[in-house]
């Protein structure tokens, strides 16, 4: 399907070039290690900063995923078999990088019974072996078996609702709101301790009663801390950018959220669900 884009970006999301050696270091650490970066595949833009700083956000199961969302960048196709291996690349990876913080993604795996949640627990567990004082991080797809994840005891387990109700049947077709929902439910009833987070994108046609009503659903389903950022349509085959969302507002949601009980909030057009997570960690 081919959308119509025709908005011009506004002066505030226009990203000037950030290079310096670490991205070098970083680019080839991650071929060497034969690893993916949802930083990569999803073409955020917050990448070349990120990888300045010597940190990236690891993509796991592979780079093709079963669902096709039309938001999201990362391609869609027939899935890879699981690398066995891969934990231990990540965990080395951590190492060299030397990050005192790493969050894990994936590729939604509705080939495999249990979604990849062995997976991401084989991750968190290596990660543990090497690097024990390591904060970790996971951000989860709508996975039905949690149990494997959470009790593996990574400091954060997020899960994105990424936009209100009422546009799901045309931004996330194959995923299920209330279903999306109950992911961040579940973990705090398997283990309260973990924090909870959620992230949305701001300018697909939403209205703002709507965003309150996510944020009130969230809190409900035990959610902690929330991301909110301005999406950005990869192609003119995505979904279209419906608004782009001034930086004031940005504030105004995030002020609201804050007072409505949200552990903490990162609110601003270009915070992505993993953009700067070890401040926000370190921070509560």
């Amino acid at each position: 399907m081919e959308f119509k884009n025709l908005m011009e970006k506004p002066e505030w999301l226009r990203v000037p070039y950030n290079n310096n050696i670490n991205n070098n270091f970083v680019t080839e650490l991650l071929s060497e290690l034969n690893l993916n970066t949802v930083c990569d595949e999803a073409a955020c833009p917050n990448r070349f900063e990120c990888y300045s700083k010597k940190t990236a956000t690891f993509l796991i199961m592979g780079t093709e995923c079963t669902r096709n969302c039309a938001f999201c960048n990362i391609n869609h196709g027939i899935p890879e078999p699981i690398d066995k291996h891969e934990p231990e690349r990540i965990a080395n990876a951590v190492l060299k990088l030397g990050l005192k913080y790493v969050v894990i993604t994936s590729v939604t795996r509705d080939d495999l019974p249990d979604g990849g949640a062995s997976q991401f627990a084989d991750v968190i567990n290596y990660i543990r072996k090497v690097s024990y004082k390591t904060g970790i991080e996971v951000l989860i797809p709508d996975l039905s078996v949690l149990n494997p994840v959470t009790e593996s005891l990574p400091d954060v387990i997020g899960h994105n609702l990424e936009t209100v109700e009422s546009l799901y049947s045309n931004v996330r077709p194959e995923a299920d709101y209330y279903r999306s929902l109950d992911v961040i439910r579940n973990i705090k009833k398997a283990n309260p301790q973990i924090r909870t987070k959620s992230g949305m994108m701001l300018g697909l046609g939403e209205t703002g009663d709507e965003v309150k009503k996510a944020f009130t659903d969230l809190l409900d389903a035990g959610c902690e801390i929330l991301t909110l950022g301005q999406y950005l349509s990869p192609s003119k085959n995505h979904y279209p950018v419906f608004e782009y969302i001034e930086p004031r507002v940005f504030a105004e949601y995030g002020e609201t959220a804050k007072k409505m009980g949200f552990r903490h909030v990162a609110s601003a057009p270009f915070v992505r669900s993993s953009y700067n997570a070890g401040d926000v960690f370190e921070a509560n």
